[in-house]
């Protein structure tokens, strides 16, 4: 199954969906003008209820990373919104993860080690 949510989690199930749309949506794994399962579909396949998926593609159509078109169902937009959020949501987890290392101690150098690290494909603990 293309999409796995997690039930234990304290985020909200339409925003884990959300999540999962716009990173597929961003990496190509949904091409642009794809056509989603219909809500009810989704549902199904998910075991969770259907307005909780409407309100995943609701959201999502308001940011721009999906489409509907009457009568047919929801599409994926051009990849360049995915982007777009997928970079914001990047940007605040990274801004939080900073803050948390700043406060347990960790030096603005270590941090820039560990990226740097990162980037080459090494792990940050070798």
């Amino acid at each position: 199954m293309l999409y796995r949510l997690n039930a234990g989690s304290k985020e909200p199930l339409y925003e884990q969906l959300e999540a999962l749309i716009a990173k597929y949506a961003c990496l190509g794994v949904l091409e642009a003008h794809e056509q989603l399962p219909s809500v009810r579909v989704m549902a199904g396949e998910l075991g969770i209820n259907p307005n909780t998926v409407a309100k995943a593609y609701k959201n999502l159509e308001t940011k721009g990373i999906i489409y509907s078109v009457g009568g047919k169902g929801a599409f994926v937009s051009d990849n360049e919104a995915a982007k777009l959020y997928v970079l914001r949501q990047s940007e605040t987890e990274f801004k939080a993860a900073v803050q948390k290392a700043k406060n347990a101690g960790m030096t603005a150098e270590s941090l820039i080690r560990m990226i740097e690290e990162i980037y080459k494909g090494g792990s940050a603990d070798d």
